[in-house]
């Protein structure tokens, strides 16, 4: 079975000052199981490297990144209507927009395990196919 990834534990693996680094390294490297990145967190981690580092810190994260071998998981048009359930249904939570994404591929891929540090939005939302979602490391 596949680890889905967030935006907040990729930015861990990418960010030697952000607190849980040396935990999102430590899982990475222990973890036998395929990691897959949703599309859709790469502008969101463009954008945290860019406000953290500057205009070089986005490029200095991009060298890096090309090379990871975790597969990217696009969103398609059938995940539209799921984001808006979860978005609207759990309102008063206002989950980030990438995070309704990532939930919503995750329920169309049959993904139960999440790798995050965002445990607050992935612990409030029941999904489809699973009573909750596995919040890694």
């Amino acid at each position: 079975m596949s680890i889905l990834v967030d935006t907040g534990f990729v930015y861990a693996l990418f960010q030697p000052a952000d607190p849980p680094h040396e935990r999102a390294i430590a899982f990475s490297e222990a973890n036998s199981e395929p990691m897959l990145l949703p599309a859709v967190i790469l502008p969101e981690l463009g954008f945290l490297f860019g406000r953290d580092n500057g205009y070089a810190g986005v490029i200095q994260w991009l060298e890096q990144f090309r090379y990871t071998e975790a597969q990217m998981a696009p969103m398609i048009q059938e995940d539209l209507g799921r984001i808006y359930e979860i978005a609207e249904k759990y309102a008063d939570s206002r989950f980030d927009v990438v995070d309704c994404c990532i939930m919503a591929i995750a329920e169309r891929l049959q993904i139960t395990k999440i790798a995050t540090f965002d445990r607050r939005d992935f612990s409030i939302v029941v999904p489809s196919h699973t009573d909750f979602f596995e919040m890694l490391p």
